[in-house]
């Protein structure tokens, strides 16, 4: 099988590029396209590959704009951090949507879906009122509302929209609530991304997600990296890492 990634994000090209070798280690990645431009350009020079995987907001703008300007045949997985372009990803040949941060079992899911329906796929109208069953099913999805921790010998709810943010410490998760009181959670940051509303919360680094209402202040940081304040939250420093602040200052608007 022949694939091309489209990924403006060098670790989350990296990651996909793993993933796909643990399904399939006869998986050819043809090449990694950065940007908008170069994909339009690849796509001019080269013939079309098996498969494409895409991230939808580059560097340079939207992966929707490379369909403008070239005729792309073959089909589609979409890879993004945000859902509110399921719709329309799925006006083009794309044949599953995958948000991030996705693991092995969704992305093998999405593969089999592809190559269940044809070893080299064709026809571009993929059983539309199947996958607009599918796309409305994900955007309705239900995000967790609340969060049970113990405390002793008893258990306090925390409603969602009064948590400042996640983060981990020494092995452990935290979330940290309105009134300043850490508590310790049963969850990993992996898991709590897929549990809580992406429009609300977004992971910065490795160690935290945080509460767009609850940030203060946004400051430019070294090695063009920025540096967030939430709230009366001093015990640790808030980075975003390099290759999240694109999509974190996309994510802001």
């Amino acid at each position: 099988m022949n694939i091309i990634i489209i990924e403006d994000e060098h670790l989350a090209a990296k990651r996909l590029s793993d993933l796909l070798k643990k399904y399939d280690e006869r998986i050819i990645i043809s090449t990694k396209i950065q940007s908008v431009k170069k994909a339009i350009e690849w796509f001019n020079e080269n013939p079309e590959p098996d498969l494409i995987f895409m991230d939808i907001q580059l560097g340079d703008g939207l992966s929707f704009e490379i369909f403008e300007q070239v005729k792309i045949n073959c089909p589609i997985i979409f890879t993004t951090a945000f859902d509110e372009y399921a719709i329309k990803a799925f006006k083009v040949n794309s044949i599953d949507y995958l948000l991030k941060p996705f693991d092995f079992e969704e992305l093998a899911n999405a593969i089999d879906k592809f190559k269940s329906r044809t070893n080299k796929v064709t026809d571009n109208n993929f059983a539309q009122n199947i996958q607009i069953k599918q796309v409305i099913n994900m955007l309705s999805k239900e995000y967790k509302k609340r969060f049970a921790v113990k405390i002793g010998e008893h258990i306090k709810l925390i409603e969602t929209i009064d948590i400042l943010c996640f983060y981990s410490s020494e092995k452990a998760t935290y979330l940290l609530n309105n009134e300043q009181r850490n508590y310790l959670l049963d969850y990993s940051l992996e898991k709590l991304e897929n549990l809580v509303n992406p429009k609300i919360f977004f992971r910065v680094n490795r160690k935290f997600i945080v509460n767009i209402n609850a940030i203060k202040d946004i400051i430019a940081y070294s090695n063009s990296r920025l540096k967030i304040n939430i709230k009366d939250f001093k015990a640790h420093e808030i980075i975003v890492s390099r290759e999240k602040v694109s999509a974190f200052k996309t994510w802001l608007e």
